[in-house]
């Protein structure tokens, strides 16, 4: 006759804590996946607003026009995403030099800058 083992299996402790294991896995996992996809959003909207700022400064070097000093804003969206640009002319040390800076920032956030470029004009 075989006496039947006391050691098959799993016993539910064992099966409790494999579970929480997996489980943990799991919320960590789905917590990377979140970060990433915010971080994914940042990056789209700073790219987008280099865009904005970057059409912006080759349209004034492609119209070989001198900006006059002073400062204004304008929106400047591109593809889904409101963004409003403003634009600051400088007078420079060189009267044939201006300092143009091109900040972005999105429409629903105007408080946060997402870039700024700047650029050197040379009077025509």
């Amino acid at each position: 006759m075989r006496r039947p083992s006391s050691h098959r299996g799993f016993t539910m402790l064992e099966v409790l804590v494999a579970l929480m294991i997996v489980a943990t896995a799991l919320i960590a996992s789905l917590r990377a996946v979140g970060s990433l996809t915010s971080n994914s959003d940042g990056l789209r909207a700073n790219m987008m607003a280099t865009w904005s700022a970057e059409n912006r400064l080759v349209q004034m070097r492609l119209s070989k026009s001198f900006p006059p000093i002073g400062k204004q804003t304008y929106e400047c969206p591109q593809g889904d995403l409101l963004l409003m640009c403003e634009e600051e002319v400088i007078a420079s040390p060189n009267p044939r030099f201006r300092r143009v800076e091109v900040s972005v920032f999105e429409a629903a956030h105007p408080e946060r800058r997402i870039i700024k470029l700047v650029q050197l004009v040379l009077s025509p």
